[in-house]
This record gives C-alpha cells, structure tokens and sequence, in this order.
C-alpha cells in the first residue's frame, strides 16, 4: 500500500494517523492519505503566512520564472498524475480522461504564468499622478473537490502564485493523494511554506470548514456544492476573508428547429457526459425542438450506444464508474424516479459496483427531479418543446447559473437566445468548452467572482491605489 505524505513549510508530514482512499472501479485501496487536524491546519497557515513577506516582495519576472519551472515540473510528471488520478478518481487514463485532465493542467498553469498585472496609470497631469497597483492578498485558503483533483487544484493555486499569494489547499478526502503529489513535485521549485497541503478524511473535523474560519487566511477560492459554498460564506464573513466560489451548476442546453441531429449528437453526448457527467459545468438538461425531437433523441443515443464504460486503468474504457457511493446512490434515485414519468432510451439500470451506464431519459419536464437537481453524473433528460419562449424560461427556471448551450444552424439567431439565457458562460454548438483565456464563473447560487484569465487573476489582489 502506497502511503502520501502531506506537505507543510517544505517538509513532508505524514501524521499520527491516516485513512484509505478507494479505487471507484474496484473498491480496493488506491492509497492511504495523513489524517490531519486542526494543529496541523494552525502549522500550515503559520508556515504560508511566514512565507508570505519574502514570496511578495518578489518582482514581477521572477515570480513568473518560478511559475514556469513549476509547470515544466508538473508536465515531467504528468504520467505519474494521470495513474494517481484513474486510480483514485476512477476516469479513464485515455479520451477525456486523466491524460487529458493532466494536459489541460499544464495548460492553464502555463497560460496563467504568462500573464501579468501591470501598474494601471489613472492619471498623470498637472494636478497629479494616480496609479492603480495590485497587491498580492495575504494567504490563499484552496478547498477541491474530487471531480478534477489536479485540474481545479491548479486553477486555484497557479493564480495565487503568479500574483505572490502563499497557500493552503485541502483536496477533496475522497480524491486527495494526487493533490498530495503535486504539492510535493511543486514544492520542488517553490521556497519553504510557499504551497502547503492538509488532508483529512472530514469526520471528526471537517478542515475545510475550519480553513473558511481561520484568522489566518486572508482568501478562500472554493470549488463545490451550493449548500457548502453558502457555509463558507458564513464562516468566511466574520474576518471579511475575500472569497471565490465556483459552486452547482444545472447547466440547460437549447436546440433549435433547424439543428442538424446528426451533426450535433457528438457534441452534444461530450457536453453531457465528460468526466461521466461529473463536471460542473456539463449539460444536465436538454429542450429540444418537437420538430426535430425524435430524431435528436435517436442520434444521440446511437452515439452514446457505442461508448465502452470499465475500469479506468483499462485502456479501451473511455467513461469509468461514478466516483463514489453518496453520488451513486442519488443518481441511482433520480434516474429510477424519472423511468417512472418518462422514458429510458438508453441505460437507466445501475450496473455492478459503482458503475452506470450512459442514461438518455425522454418525456420528462420541468418539475421532474431528474430535471430540475443537478445529477452530477451519467444521466441526461431531453425536455420536448414547442416554442422557443418557452424553452428559454424553462432553461432559465433554476436557481443554478453557470453555463448553458444553444444548438443550431443560424449562429445570429443561436446568439440572440445565448443573450436571453441566464449563466455565466454560454457555448453555441458544444457545451463546456472552457479555455483559460476566458473568465469563467457563475450567476445566480453558482457562485460568484470568476476563474481564468486576467479578470480571474485580478481576483487574487487587492487594489491600491498610490496618488502623488
């Protein structure tokens, strides 16, 4: 058995105790993670806010030399990753999958390593000069979830870096260990207590909750549930921690009359079903067209028919299992209560283990559960309409706002709807397709402030402003 230490102030910690991290495909141990707690927490923070002066004052350049060999760093171990990744997360290494999750990592931590945030000059004149500058924040509190372990825990902290923040991150308890290995390989080029790392398994006490209220932590940038996010905001506020919250998502997808079927059912399977649907922002609800219903409906399971789904490690599996048992179980409940209202076209019977198949479920309608609760997993409803009003106010029925999609022919008349719907991110013929030179966030209860690019790198400063 393979057992990760965490990292604090440069140093590996394994901890008085530790706690084992299952494989999704086969039950089995994947690896054992430090089961820490609030003491280790108080260490971690006292470590990145001892390394915060010097890491600040860094200049511009050689922060952004430090990012580059981190990610060049990072992109040697990319293989390693992607194996911890399959065997804890349960994605299969190929499609998209972990190397693909690894590739898009590296991605964004060289994209966010290229930009910068220059000296903002507001006025310069007889009466004065006044220069808008941004500083780093202090200490960046991380909170992952167990969706994209690698991924997001590099759009969290690769920003932070870039802008001389110090951090704290805690993974999600249930995909921690490749967290754990990237802070180490990080670590590698980073100074003492830059990037430190605590894990637990979140039952005799909930670190990320504790993170929200620490004194010490100056931000949170946390990825997950509505519900949580609210908690974090409340803990959050008795020290005025700043806060960026990419949270639910029940992302609705539009096609018009004059879509193609065939040519969109690809996209429109991936829009759904990336990362077994386990993706923030993937498609959870499909209106389309009575027009074109059917046949939608038909191509889109003759695609999705030809997927093959097993363990990750497998080479040929190109979907894996459901990444843990709480998700299985409400999936499992919304697919069987949706087979009652509507009907199963494809799937729709939980397989062995945590495994479900692709699941297209046809007849269904606002007021459904499968509907209107984010499934967060391998199961897709397809909503009949007649007009397109209509579909837009169902589409924009929900308390979610974080992306949406419009299918069609006519890019002016997909754009004019884009317009209407209301998320923070909306695709015209795909879905999901975030890029890292593209503010990415939510309206509404997913979430505000946002990710990526500049606008998301300003969201790890504080502005001063310097009149002279």
């Amino acid at each position: 058995m393979t057992f990760y230490s965490a990292t604090i102030g440069g140093t590996p910690v394994t901890g008085e105790a530790n706690f084992a991290v299952l494989n999704p495909a086969t039950g089995k141990e994947a690896g054992r993670a430090p089961n820490m707690g609030a003491a280790d927490l108080d260490r971690a923070v006292a470590a990145a806010r001892a390394a915060f002066p010097e890491w600040s004052a860094l200049g511009d350049k050689e922060l952004q030399r430090i990012c580059a060999a981190v990610t060049s760093r990072i992109e040697e171990h990319a293989e390693e990753l992607a194996t911890i990744i399959t065997l804890e997360q349960g994605k299969p290494l190929n499609g998209l999958g972990s190397r693909w999750e690894m590739g898009g990592a590296v991605a964004w931590a060289g994209y966010t390593t290229g930009l910068s945030l220059p000296v903002k000059l507001l006025q310069d004149n007889a009466e004065g000069r006044v220069e808008l500058h941004r500083k780093p924040i202090g200490v960046v509190g991380s909170i992952t979830p167990w969706n994209f372990p690698v991924m997001i825990a590099i759009w969290h902290v690769m920003p932070a870096l870039r802008t001389g923040n110090t951090v704290v991150i805690k993974p999600s308890p249930l995909t921690p260990l490749s967290t754990l290995r990237l802070v180490e390989i990080m670590n590698e080029e980073l100074p003492s207590g830059v990037l430190n790392v605590v894990t637990s398994d979140d039952k005799d006490i909930n670190l990320g909750a504790a993170m929200a209220a620490h004194p010490g932590i100056n931000k949170i940038v946390f990825t997950g549930s509505t519900a949580t996010g609210q908690k974090v905001m409340q803990s959050a506020a008795v020290n005025m921690k700043r806060l960026t919250l990419e949270l639910g998502g029940n992302d609705a997808g539009i096609v018009l009359p004059d879509a193609d079927p065939k040519k969109i059912a690809e996209g429109l399977f991936w829009g759904a079903f990336i990362n077994n649907g386990q993706t923030c922002a993937a498609l959870k609800r499909l209106y389309v067209h009575e027009a074109i219903h059917d046949a939608v409906c038909e191509a889109l399971v003759a695609y999705a028919r030809n997927i093959p789904v097993g363990n990750g490690m497998e080479e040929a599996s190109v979907l894996g299992p459901v990444q843990n048992r709480m998700q299985f179980e409400k999936l499992s409940r919304l697919v069987a209560d949706a087979a009652g209202r509507g009907k199963v076209l494809l799937g729709g019977a939980p397989g062995e283990g945590l495994f479900f198949p692709p699941t297209i479920v046809a007849g269904l309608s606002n007021g459904d559960a499968l509907v209107d609760e984010e499934q967060f997993g391998p199961a897709l409803p397809v909503i009949r309409y007649s007009d397109v009003e209509d579909a837009i106010r169902m589409a924009n029925d929900s308390l979610s706002g974080l992306g949406g999609s419009v299918w069609s022919s006519d890019i002016v008349a997909a754009k004019a709807v884009a317009a209407r719907m209301e998320c923070g991110s909306v695709w015209i013929n795909k879905h999901g397709a975030i890029q890292p030179n593209a503010p990415f966030g939510g309206v509404k209860a997913s979430g505000f402030g946002v990710e990526f690019a500049e606008e998301g790198l300003q969201e790890y400063t504080d502005i001063q402003v310097i009149f002279a």
